[in-house]
């Protein structure tokens, strides 16, 4: 029996054509009566009667999946039922044309050639995505642009702060080697006495 998903999604002529095809296999499969199969093995028909008319049908609806199965390989190797489709709509679309008073000159001509036909379908297309992929990278070129001058500012604002911290610390070394010069033992000794002759005072 033919799949159900070959008959789906598809356009009236395809489902025509497959339907047709199903009729001829049912009908190709039992074109094959049981009179002729009996004839082929009368003796054994004669003896197991109910056997035999099962055989008979096992091997005729065995025939018709078999031929059905082969078909369906072939639409799939072959794309028969997309090119049927787009034959379907080219035809639909030409009808709707001449309906609607088409006069115009038809783009096929004998002389023309496959490749200059398909050239002037898709080089129009293929001009617009260049054209769009180059406005895209235009616009990645200057957002990385952007981005590399922000870094750079980032990089020039860090050594900045680098050099500033780095003289912050020169100046506290500075400071911190100043302190060690001073006469620590004389100073407290000062602030002893300074502090001892204020309180004798008082």
């Amino acid at each position: 029996m033919a799949s159900s998903a070959s008959t789906q999604a598809g356009s009236k002529r395809w489902t025509y054509f497959h339907s047709a095809l199903q009729l001829a296999i049912q009908r190709s499969a039992h074109k094959w009566t049981y009179e002729d199969f009996a004839e082929c093995f009368s003796l054994w028909c004669d003896e197991q009667p109910e056997n035999a008319a099962t055989i008979f049908n096992l091997v005729s609806g065995r025939l018709e999946s078999s031929i059905t199965e082969n078909c369906e390989e072939l639409f799939k190797k072959y794309n028969v039922r997309e090119n049927l489709d787009n034959l379907h709509a080219v035809v639909t679309a030409a009808r709707a044309r001449k309906q609607a008073g088409y006069d115009g000159k038809d783009v096929w001509r004998e002389d023309l050639q496959p490749r200059a036909a398909v050239r002037a379908r898709t080089i129009p297309l293929l001009e617009k995505e260049r054209d769009r992929l180059r406005a895209e990278l235009s616009q990645l070129t200057e957002e990385n642009l952007e981005l590399q001058s922000q870094m750079q500012r980032n990089v020039q604002a860090k050594e900045d702060a680098d050099a500033d911290a780095a003289r912050l610390l020169d100046i506290l070394d500075r400071a911190f080697a100043k302190w060690d010069q001073l006469p620590l033992d004389d100073m407290q000794s000062w602030t002893l006495q300074t502090a001892e002759s204020v309180g004798s005072k008082a």
